[in-house]
C-alpha cells in the first residue's frame, strides 16, 4: 500500500514536472513567435522606409536631371530638288570658270616664262603665213617644197639685210647734221625755260639735269655700269638666240608644216581630230588674211609718212618710214606711237611749226587707214571689235611687254575666227555627242597599191 502511495505520488509529481516542463515550453515558443513577429514587423518598416527614401531619392534626381534631345534615324533627305535651282546654276559656272581661269593663268605664266623660245615662234609662224603664197608659186613652178621654202627663206634675209643696212647708212649719214639741230633745239628750249614763264635759273636748270643723270644712271656708278652690262649682255644673248629661232622656224613651218600640223591634231583623242583640224584650218586662214592685211596697211602708213616727211624737209625719212612701218603691227596705236618720233623729229629739226604740220600728217593718215583701208582689207575672219583690240594688247604688254603687243591682236584675231567656227557648227545646248555626230565624215582611206 506504501508502494502504490509512493508510485503514485511519484507519478504525480512527474505529471506536474510534465506540465511545468510544457509550460515552459510553451512560454518559450511565445516568446520566440512574439520574438519573431517584432523582428517581421520591424524589418518590415525598415523596408517600407527604404523605399521612400529611395522614391524619394529617385524624384530628386528626376527633377534635376536635363533631358537631351533624342535622335531619331530615317531615310536621306538630301536631293537635288533642296537645293535652289539659281544656287546650283551659279556654283556649276563659279567652279567651271575657277577652272578655266586657273588653266589661262598656267598657260599665260608658261608663255612669259618660255617667252624667249615662244616669241620667236610665232613671229616665225606669222613669217610663214606671210611668205606661204610665195612658196606655193615656187611649187607651181616646178620647184620642191623644201627647195622652194629655202629660196624665200634666203631671199627674205637678204632683202631685210638690205633694208638694215640702208636704214643704218642713212641714220649715220644724217646723224651729224641732226645732232648739231638737236643742240640747237636743246639750246631753244633752255632758253625758253629760263625767259618763259616758268623763269627757271642756270643753277635750277643744271640741278634737274644732274638729278636726271643719276636717275638714269641707277645710284653707285660701278654697280650700275656692271648692272647696264650684263642686262645688254642679256638682252643681245636673246636676240641672237630669237634671230636663229625664227629662220629655222619659219624654214621648218614653210617646208614641213603640213606634217608638223598633222602630228600636232594626232595628239588630241579621235573623236576631236576633225573638229581640231578644221578649227586649225581656219585659225590659219585667218591668220594668213591678218598677216597680209596688216603689211599692206603698214605699208601704206610708211608710205603715207614718208611722202609727209620728205614735203615738210624732216630728216631721216627712211628711217622713219620704217619705224612706221614696224609699229603699224600693233593695231589701232602702233602706227601713231611711231609717228609721233617723225613729230618729234620735226620739232628738232624744223622747229614747232613744221611739227604740228607732221602731227596733222600723221593724224591723216591714221584716219584714212581706220575708215578706209581696215574695213576693205580685213575680212569677216579677222573683225575683231575695237575693245577686243584694247584688250588684247594691254594682255599682251602684261604677258610678254612690246614683243607681246605685237603678237597679242593676231592671236586674238585666230581666236575669234575659232569660236565663230566652232559656234556656227555646233548649235546651242547640242552635247559632245551630238556636236561629233555633225562632223564631217572622214576621208576614205586610199586603196593600197
Amino acid at each position: 500500500m506504501a508502494t502504490n502511495l509512493f508510485g503514485r505520488m511519484r507519478e504525480a509529481r512527474r505529471t506536474r514536472v510534465d506540465e511545468a516542463a510544457d509550460r515552459a515550453v510553451e512560454r518559450a515558443r511565445s516568446r520566440r513567435e512574439d520574438s519573431d513577429e517584432a523582428e517581421a514587423e520591424t524589418a518590415a518598416r525598415e523596408e517600407r522606409l527604404s523605399e521612400r527614401f529611395a522614391a524619394q531619392w529617385h524624384e530628386m534626381r528626376e527633377a534635376r536631371r536635363v533631358e537631351e534631345p533624342a535622335i531619331e534615324g530615317g531615310t536621306s533627305n538630301f536631293s537635288r530638288a533642296q537645293v535652289p535651282w539659281a544656287f546650283d546654276l551659279a556654283a556649276a559656272w563659279s567652279w567651271r570658270l575657277l577652272v578655266v581661269a586657273a588653266a589661262v593663268f598656267g598657260a599665260l605664266w608658261l608663255l612669259n616664262f618660255f617667252a624667249v623660245v615662244v616669241l620667236p615662234l610665232l613671229v616665225a609662224m606669222f613669217a610663214s603665213a606671210l611668205l606661204t603664197p610665195v612658196v606655193h608659186l615656187l611649187m607651181k613652178i616646178g620647184a620642191g617644197r623644201r627647195i622652194a621654202s629655202l629660196v624665200v627663206v634666203i631671199f627674205s634675209i637678204v632683202v631685210l639685210g638690205l633694208l638694215l643696212t640702208f636704214v643704218g647708212q642713212q641714220i649715220a649719214s644724217g646723224l651729224d647734221d641732226l645732232s648739231k639741230q638737236v643742240s640747237d633745239g636743246l639750246q631753244q628750249v633752255r632758253d625758253w625755260l629760263r625767259t618763259g614763264p616758268l623763269q627757271l635759273s642756270d643753277r635750277d636748270l643744271q640741278n634737274t639735269l644732274k638729278d636726271l643723270q643719276d636717275s638714269l644712271a641707277g645710284g653707285d656708278g660701278g654697280t650700275g655700269v656692271l648692272s647696264r652690262a650684263t642686262e645688254v649682255g642679256t638682252t643681245v644673248t636673246h636676240i641672237v638666240a630669237g634671230f636663229f629661232i625664227v629662220l629655222f622656224g619659219t624654214y621648218f613651218f614653210l617646208a614641213d608644216g603640213p606634217l608638223i600640223w598633222t602630228w600636232f591634231v594626232r595628239l588630241f583623242p579621235r573623236a576631236a581630230r576633225l573638229r581640231v583640224d578644221s578649227s586649225g584650218r581656219v585659225g590659219w586662214t585667218s591668220l594668213t588674211q591678218f598677216v597680209r592685211a596688216t603689211v599692206l596697211v603698214a605699208g601704206t602708213d610708211a608710205i603715207g609718212v614718208m611722202i609727209i616727211a620728205a614735203i615738210l624737209g624732216v630728216p631721216l625719212v627712211f628711217a622713219i618710214g620704217v619705224l612706221v612701218f614696224i609699229g603699224a603691227f600693233v593695231p589701232m596705236i602702233g602706227a601713231f606711237v611711231s609717228g609721233t618720233v617723225a613729230v618729234l623729229v620735226a620739232l628738232v629739226a624744223q622747229g614747232p611749226i613744221t611739227a604740228v604740220l607732221m602731227l596733222a600728217g600723221v593724224v591723216v593718215v591714221q584716219q584714212i587707214e581706220a575708215h578706209v583701208l581696215q574695213p576693205f582689207l580685213m575680212g569677216r575672219f579677222v573683225s575683231v571689235h575695237p575693245l577686243g583690240v584694247i584688250v588684247a594688247i594691254a594682255l599682251g604688254v602684261i604677258v610678254a611687254g612690246i614683243p607681246g603687243a605685237l603678237i597679242a591682236v593676231p592671236c586674238a584675231a585666230v581666236l575669234n575666227a575659232v569660236v565663230q567656227h566652232l559656234a556656227e557648227e555646233t548649235d546651242v545646248g547640242d552635247s559632245a555627242r551630238e556636236a561629233a555626230e555633225d562632223d564631217p565624215a572622214p576621208p576614205p582611206a586610199p586603196e593600197p597599191s
